[in-house]
């Protein structure tokens, strides 16, 4: 545990129902906790436990190394983390916080994010179990994080659980297996609520109830710990109701982000907030059920203990056993028939379906050939059909058991059917008039109970009945419950129990869904939640279903879809609402429209997945011991394994960096050194380096200049990958070619080459090495590479694996092996080598280097290995991390310095390994110097064009995260792939003008083809088509004419083709990384748009935020607000100037100045001069505005009349002042009231003057007998009042020039109105003629915005008068420009605002 802070090993915040409990807990196991919540009573309860109090989240985390938050919600722990006293300023360096809240995973993390740049580090760590088990440290926790991370909280975490979990993943995988317990849970409980309340409507003893079903199907954790205290009408909080307002909404929140519907949570989450709206928000959430109540006039109330149960006779051991006959020997029906011949008695079956009477013959028992030879001879008929038709067809029908039961013989129904009916065929079978009798008898438990007899049977009857039937109910139940009401009594127990059976499946199926949705390993979801409090007896019984992908009908899911029915059909006879199982019933009933009607009822999670196309099946558990094993040679037989455990279990890596050996081995000095050419088959293998030159065209000129500057690394681009296999052999042999001849007149440099290929082992293989060997002469050995950290892949035990999540997935079944041109089947590459040759490379001809030989033996080991190697070989190199691959270049380097060559296919990683490059971080906008003036304001282009599943998803993300902020344009591949050629060519003209339009108007801008993948009837074919949408799509962005702030290409066909036939970019650089992975390349001369940004966006790479980020880090910052500006300045410490202007010098001496000084600025627009410049004098400092490189707004002064300030609302200012200083105060309150209401509904900030200040401006001219200074309590009043948000006082300032005395500012005044004015900004007008440091009084009194007119006038007339004589007006306005700049540069830095805002 890290080591502990002065106040304790534990700071703990958030003592409500379950952290009081938590903590105390801690403190029984010896940890000293010094805790915080804002209820007095519970700190009280810490303290009496042992613990410490302490009177702030800063004082309980001071020093603290570990730090648990149990509060409510993420504004609370948002709250007691960073707000006013927050913890984690006060937490020791490297301290931990273990969030044990339920909040959205998105939340956790940018919450992890927030904390590392404290240095800080988070577990994700959701608990449930409730508030006797948070006491007793048996809860179950849901823990996600670094291993460092949950290092160091595992001894807390261990403390509070009795279940604890690792979520692979991260951070937010907690709580997205949170989120998926909580859907359960919420919807359990409202179910649990539906359930009892229906129970209580259909006049069931709801106590009896609650103990039947507890012990039956329809249980849950929820049903068994939230129904008694219901039963009980207590309803004093464990857990408020209004707490799963809040859960489900975040599940729903979770759910609208990832596209994906839960109808039965929606549902639920719409029944509590019923609850809340109802006043009950605060009360335990079992209060749902008052939602049932009130609307029903129903109580679910049960006397406690309760009426004394109704019981069978008691057995009698001597007495002989009734003959039995059974109809209906399906999958429950034969199990039940089976065990009671087991159990003694004489049996005869009949059923439809011959071979379940053969089992029941072969068991012992005796076949009937109709329902009436069955019932020959029988004192017991048991009826186990499917429904009531089917029971009425067998009791009544042709050869019909009723006139062939003997006199006082006793009919046991246990099918689900309506109680109607049940209680109809009662009245039926007495009007015989032979003593028949009914026994009502649904059960429950499935097929294994069944067989055991260990069922749960509901018996309701007359005494007579029971009594009749009593050993054969007995014996084919281990819970047998006698009904009061008569017979239907049992059928409504029985109709309750599968409301809830049905709802829990349903919601199970949900569930699981949304987990495999959201990424989570389906089985280890399935494992935390069966320990945990949304676990139900059908989620444990269907779900291993599910992840089995096993539909193998046990019951089939169309009974559910009569179950259901016949429970709604009850229901509306009783006028009961049934919510929850009602959207149940309309899952099932898709289920059964799919054609999964006669499958298990677990196959309705197959509508989900038929939706969306996930899968909720997940492979059985792996043995650890068999983690890092090879795997077998047969492709089919590779499995998945878990990257953490995996990456464990291999041996340490090599202990020296190998980096310094290979920058000195290819190094400018090693003059024999050769020149590393890496042929790329798509532009995204530059996503490991930086500083290195990109051609997209090779002749031998080009290539001869790059050759000659001996650049450790260059890269071609070939984009071979886009065309056929021949013509990728042809291109590849003329590029080899070429480098001959370059490398002849480049002074015969030697040069080696590395063919890169997709991480994913797409491509043309062996066809491109098999040609450049063809022109470069045999090699040693050819070597294979495609271990590529930043995608996710890695080399182990000779198998190539893609990382999902902390799954490590054989390449084989990804969904890149299915690529249509270039798909695949084997994992294992030496058999894949074997697969892709056609069998001429056979495995056994492929060799290996190991990764024990990498970290254990090093780079002299490679060598070894590398010297030893068959003349011809393929060698696969196994790698999983960077050191591995850095290890491998400096053995292969070795081998090249004693005399071996070597041809490589490798992925990005090997390249910036063997070149030397050292990684660097990601790049922004900042590190290109790309500012808004710079790129005019304009939009960036995002275009897309890869269809693999990762790209869909992260655009999904990207429109969900950002879809509000982007311009989206879908173009159709029908359209485009179209042979009509007007049709082609009116969707490209669409798709431009829409373009050009959004980015000239600052819009960032998508471009997608649409989502649907067309394809060929083969490879070839597949191609063709897949060329014609590329060509679409560069002929879109060739045609745009305006230019964008940066290119964005995802995809590694499309990246190629924008770069070099939209853009014309035969060279380029690569600056870095956007991403690890992605490629940031700056567009060379002669490109359409030298040095633009172009990100290079693989299609196969980063999570499934990653296209998001991207787009957010390059974003236009927002336009800067006058409000924005002045709460900057007030938290730094300053003021902004706000000048007024008339005309365009003005303008520009404003913006030059805060350019110049990288100072915000507000051009103001005195009414006076609006008269006069009228609209182009606002368009002007709208556009100047707009195009600076610093934050500036524009403002409206003065506005003292209503007409004139309404108006000029609609012209474009960020600001308005409203003069209402010289109106009397109500109307000036009215008066300022109505303009503000106007201007905020624009987003406009308001400013307003009370007092009134004198002196002359623009013409206008106050005297001294009527200036008035502020009165402090009439500025609240005021400010109260009218909503402003900044606030012009008159504390002595004046406008135009002070008198020769000097002015006499009120500081005192000053003082009290800012602490008056609370957050609302003071601005002081008459700037002009203050001394410094009367200003920098005000600015530490609270002014942030100061009004500058008559100095820059006076400049500008001062300049015109030595300009007279001057011969060119052009000099006349340079100069007075310069004048004024002067001027408000020095305001500039007599308000503190220089350096306060960075070029943008």
């Amino acid at each position: 545990m890290a080591a502990p802070g002065s106040n304790g090993d534990v700071a703990f915040i958030g003592l409500g129902a379950m952290g009081s409990g938590m903590a105390a807990h801690l403190v029984k196991q010896g940890f000293a906790v010094c805790g915080f919540d804002v209820y007095g009573p519970s700190m009280a309860k810490l303290q009496a436990a042992g613990g410490k109090a302490a009177a702030s989240p800063a004082e309980a985390a001071q020093d603290a190394a570990l730090l648990v938050v149990m509060v409510t919600n993420s504004d609370q722990a948002e709250s007691v983390l960073f707000g006013e006293k927050g913890a984690a300023a006060a937490l020791a360096k490297g301290a931990t916080v273990v969030l044990c809240s339920t909040v959205p995973p998105d939340f956790v993390r940018g919450l992890e994010r927030k904390l590392a740049s404290l240095g800080l580090l988070l577990v994700d760590a959701p608990v449930s179990g409730g508030v006797v088990r948070a006491a007793a440290g048996t809860l179950t926790i849901m823990a996600a994080g670094s291993p460092e991370a949950l290092q160091n909280a595992e001894q807390v975490l261990k403390a509070l659980s009795e279940n604890l979990y690792i979520i692979p993943g991260g951070a937010g995988s907690g709580s997205n297996v949170k989120m998926v317990n909580q859907l359960l849970a919420g919807v359990h409980i409202a179910a649990a609520a539906e359930a009892i309340a229906l129970g209580a409507r259909a006049g069931l003893d709801t106590r009896l109830l609650y103990d039947i079903i507890s012990k039956a199907a329809g249980n849950s954790w929820m049903f068994e710990n939230r129904v008694p205290h219901m039963l009980e009408q207590d309803y004093a909080p464990k857990s408020a109701l209004d707490i799963f307002v809040k859960d489900l909404g975040i599940v729903l929140g979770e759910a609208k982000g990832l596209k994906w519907p839960l109808p039965l949570s929606a549902a639920a989450h719409q029944q509590f907030l019923a609850g809340s709206a109802a006043g009950l928000g605060r009360e335990d959430d079992a209060g749902v059920v008052r939602v049932f109540e009130k609307l029903s006039g129903v109580s679910v109330a049960a006397p406690k203990p309760p009426r004394a149960p109704l019981a069978l006779p008691p057995a009698d051991p001597n007495a002989p056993k009734p003959a039995v006959g059974f109809i209906g020997l399906g999958a429950m029906g034969g199990g039940m028939a089976i065990n009671l011949v087991k159990t003694g008695f004489h049996v005869t079956g009949f059923d439809v379906y011959p071979p379940s009477v053969e089992r029941l013959t072969s068991a012992g028992g005796s076949a009937g050939s109709s329902p009436a030879a069955t019932a020959k001879g029988a004192d017991v008929l048991v009826i186990m059909v499917t429904n009531s038709d089917q029971a009425e067809a067998v009791l009544f029908g042709e050869a019909g058991a009723v006139p062939a039961l003997s006199d006082g013989a006793t009919v046991v129904l246990c099918s689900t059917v309506p109680p109607d009916y049940v209680r109809s065929l009662t009245s039926r079978l007495e009007g015989e008039g032979r003593g028949l009798r009914l026994v009502d008898a649904p059960v429950s438990g499935g097929v294994a109970k069944a067989a055991d007899g260990t069922l749960t049977i509901m018996a309701a009857g007359s005494d007579d009945a029971l009594a009749g039937a009593a050993s054969v109910l007995r014996a084919m139940s281990e819970n047998l419950y006698v009904i009061p009401g008569g017979a239907g009594a049992g059928s409504n127990v029985k109709m309750v129990n599968q409301l809830l059976a049905g709802v829990h499946i349903a919601a199970a199926a949900e569930a699981v869904a949304l987990g495999a949705r959201a990424g989570l390993d389906t089985r280890l979801l399935y494992d935390i939640i069966s320990k945990a409090a949304g676990s139900s007896w059908m989620f444990v019984n269907r779900v291993p279903h599910m992840l089995d992908n096993d539909y193998t009908p046990k019951s089939a899911l169309d009974i559910f879809v009569k179950d259901l029915g016949i429970v709604l059909g009850e229901a509306k006879s009783l006028k009961f609402p049934l919510p929850l199982a009602a959207q149940a019933h309309q899952l099932f009933l898709l289920g059964s429209a799919a054609g999964f009607g006669r499958e298990d009822d677990a196959a309705v999670v197959k509508v989900y997945e038929k939706l969306a196309g996930v899968s909720a099946a997940a492979p059985l558990p792996l043995n650890p011991s068999n983690l890092a094993a090879a795997p077998s040679s047969s492709p089919s037989s590779t499995p998945t394994l878990s990257l953490q455990a995996t990456l464990a279990a291999l041996p340490p890596e090599w202990p020296e960096d190998p980096l310094p050996e290979i920058q000195e081995a290819v190094g400018a000095k090693n003059r024999a050194r050769p020149v590393m050419v890496v042929l790329d088959d798509d532009p995204t293998g530059t996503q490991t380096v930086h500083g290195v030159a990109v051609l997209t065209e090779w002749s031998v000129e080009s290539l001869t200049a790059e050759l000659a500057g001996r650049p450790p690394c260059l890269f071609v681009l070939t984009n071979s990958r886009a065309l056929h296999t021949d013509e990728a052999a042809a291109l590849t042999s003329e590029i080899c070619r070429n480098l001959v001849a370059a490398a002849d007149a480049a002074g015969h440099l030697p040069f080696t080459v590395v063919l890169r290929g997709d991480s994913t082992l797409r491509g043309h293989f062996p066809q491109e090495p098999e040609a450049a060997a063809a022109v470069l002469g045999e090699t040693d050995a050819w070597l294979l590479a495609p271990f590529f950290l930043q995608g996710g892949r890695y080399t182990i035990g000779d198998v190539h694996y893609v990382a999902d999540g902390d799954r490590l997935v054989p390449a084989g079944e990804t969904e890149f092996a299915k690529d249509a041109a270039f798909g695949y089947r084997s994992s294992n590459l030496k058999e894949w080598v074997e697969e892709k040759t056609g069998g001429r490379m056979t495995i056994a001809n492929v060799a290996s280097v190991s990764l024990e030989t990498i970290r254990q033996g090093g780079p002299e080991a490679v060598a070894k290995e590398l010297l030893s190697l068959k003349k011809g070989a393929v060698c696969v190199v196994n790698a999983a991390s960077e050191r591995d691959m850095r290890v491998f270049a400096a053995g292969m380097l070795r081998a090249e310095a004693a005399g071996r060559r070597f041809l490589c296919r490798t992925a990005a990683a090997f390249v910036s390994a063997s070149a030397g490059i050292e990684p660097r971080p990601p790049l922004g906008p900042a590190d290109l110097k790309v500012t808004r003036k710079s790129c005019r304001g304009h939009g960036g282009l995002i275009v897309v064009g890869s269809y693999v599943p990762k790209t869909t998803a992260q655009v999904e993300e990207l429109l969900r995260l950002r879809g509000n902020e982007l311009e989206q344009l879908t173009v159709s591949v029908a359209a485009v792939a179209s042979d009509d050629a007007a049709v082609r060519e009116e969707e490209i003209a669409r798709t431009v003008r829409r373009t050009e339009a959004a980015l000239r108007s600052g819009r960032d801008t998508l471009i997608m083809t649409s989502r649907k993948l067309v394809t060929g009837t083969n490879a070839a074919s597949s191609l063709a088509i897949g060329g014609r949408v590329s060509s679409a799509v560069v002929e879109i962005v060739r045609r745009i004419q305006v230019e964008p702030r940066y290119l964005l290409a995802k995809g590694g066909i499309t990246s190629s083709d924008l770069a070099v036939k939209a853009m014309g970019a035969t060279r380029a650089e690569v600056a870095g990384q956007a991403l690890p992975g992605v490629p940031l390349w700056r567009l060379g001369p002669g490109s359409r748009y030298p040095g633009v940004p172009y990100i290079v966006f693989p299609g196969n790479v980063g999570g499934k935020d990653a296209i998001a980020q991207v787009v957010a880090t390059w974003a236009l910052p927002p336009a800067p607000t006058t409000s924005g500006l002045l709460e900057s300045a007030r938290e730094g410490g300053y003021a902004v100037g706000a000048f007024n202007v008339y005309n365009l010098e003005g303008v520009a001496a404003v913006v030059a100045a805060a350019e110049a000084l990288q100072s915000p600025a507000i051009l103001q627009i005195h009414p006076g001069s609006l008269d006069h410049g009228g609209r182009p004098l606002v368009a002007c400092c709208l556009a100047a505005a707009r195009d600076a490189a610093v934050p500036i707004t524009v403002h409206l002064d003065h506005g003292a009349k209503e007409d004139d300030v309404m108006a000029a609302l609609q012209l474009g200012f960020d600001s308005v002042m409203v003069d209402g200083s010289h109106l009397p105060y109500d109307e000036n309150v009215a008066y300022t009231r109505r303009v503000a209401r106007a201007a905020h509904a624009r987003g406009m900030a308001v400013e307003a003057e009370l007092g009134r200040l004198s002196g002359t401006e623009d013409g206008l001219t106050v005297q001294e007998y009527e200036a008035k200074l502020t009165d402090v309590q009439q500025a609240r009043d005021f400010l109260a009042a009218t909503k402003i948000d900044a606030l012009a006082v008159c504390i002595g300032n004046v406008h135009g020039k002070y008198p020769a005395s000097g002015p006499k500012i009120d500081l005192d005044r000053l003082q009290a109105l800012r602490e008056a004015a609370g957050s609302t900004t003071l601005v002081l007008h008459g700037a002009s003629g203050l001394p410094e440091d009367l200003v920098k009084a005000c600015i530490r009194a609270g002014v942030t915005k100061f009004n500058v007119n008559t100095e820059v006038r006076a400049a500008y007339l001062e300049s015109l008068r030595q300009q007279s004589g001057a011969r060119d007006l052009v000099d006349v306005m340079r100069a007075a420009g310069e004048a004024m700049q002067a001027v408000v540069a020095e305001k500039m830095r007599m308000f503190g605002s220089v350096g306060k805002t960075p070029f943008s």
